[in-house]
């Protein structure tokens, strides 16, 4: 099937949609994006994902270029000529291209925005679910603000290529203090050995997810709480639990951790009920 994108302004195919080489997001990293997920031709959390984008942006000093309704038309058309039923939009607006300078342009440039999708292999997201997926574990070298969804993402690169050498499927970033921050694209979390649901608070050395708040409301209809505090390293070898949350992923158990065992090896009973209630509680179309 033939892929479409959306460039500033015109819905391209694949091989004709092209970026200016001085594209600041290109050069600079000086761009924020979204990652939507697709859920039966739906997308998933909309109004959330652009309430984040607008904090990116405002933090980057940078206005959203178009209505949020003209940038939900863009989305959504971007899904249906990709034919996407199950799988991700992704939006990137960045300040444009101007002459290499660190410096603003001035004047100010033409945004630069960017959507595309693509479709997910469902039946290979839920089979990683059966089975539960493993982590390792790696120092937190990323910049500190990584509460700003910049695409400046090479320490979460070369994060999730440790990971997939070592056979793992993702990385958790651990602080100078020994305490977990987040996954290279994913929040992280425990189920501690009194039952204890535990992820780190949302604040600048973390990115406040999107199905992460959402799982909160799952929790709570759960009748469960939540401890946002840091968890360190050995607290999550020793706990009943592990998962991640994303929007690519909704709720992923975790069963290994730098080749640990977590809990009997296998999903958790809490980590497979929270995934299989989600999208309760996502909003979705």
């Amino acid at each position: 099937m033939s892929r479409y994108a959306y460039v500033n302004g015109r819905y391209l195919p694949f091989p004709d949609a092209k970026v200016h080489v001085e594209d600041r997001g290109y050069q600079f990293a000086d761009a924020v994006y979204e990652v939507c997920e697709v859920r039966a031709g739906q997308l998933v959390d909309e109004r959330r994902h652009l309430d984040r984008l607008e904090r990116s942006l405002k933090a980057i000093r940078l206005r959203l270029p178009m209505s949020r309704a003209a940038l939900g038309v863009v989305l959504r058309e971007v899904v249906a000529r990709n034919r996407i039923r199950f799988g991700m939009v992704y939006l990137q607006i960045g300040r444009g291209v101007a002459r290499r300078d660190l410096a603003f342009p001035v004047p100010a440039a033409a945004p630069s925005v960017v959507v595309t999708a693509r479709p997910f292999n469902r039946a290979r997201i839920d089979a990683s679910a059966a089975t539960g997926i493993a982590v390792v574990s790696v120092p937190d070298n990323r910049w500190g603000r990584v509460d700003i969804k910049s695409v400046g993402l090479l320490p979460n690169a070369l994060a999730r290529q440790t990971a997939i050498e070592q056979g793992a499927r993702e990385a958790w970033f651990i602080d100078k203090s020994g305490a977990v921050t987040e996954g290279a694209s994913a929040n992280a979390w425990i189920v501690t050995a009194d039952g204890k649901l535990v992820t780190r608070r949302a604040d600048h050395t973390i990115l406040g997810g999107i199905t992460r708040g959402v799982l909160f409301e799952a929790v709570k209809a759960q009748g469960l709480t939540i401890e946002e505090r840091p968890f360190t390293l050995e607290e999550a070898y020793a706990a009943r639990e592990a998962l991640i949350t994303s929007a690519t992923q909704s709720v992923m158990p975790v069963v290994r951790i730098d080749g640990r065992v977590i809990g009997n090896g296998k999903p958790g009973p809490l980590a497979t009920a929270l995934r299989r209630e989600f999208h309760r509680f996502a909003e979705i179309g």
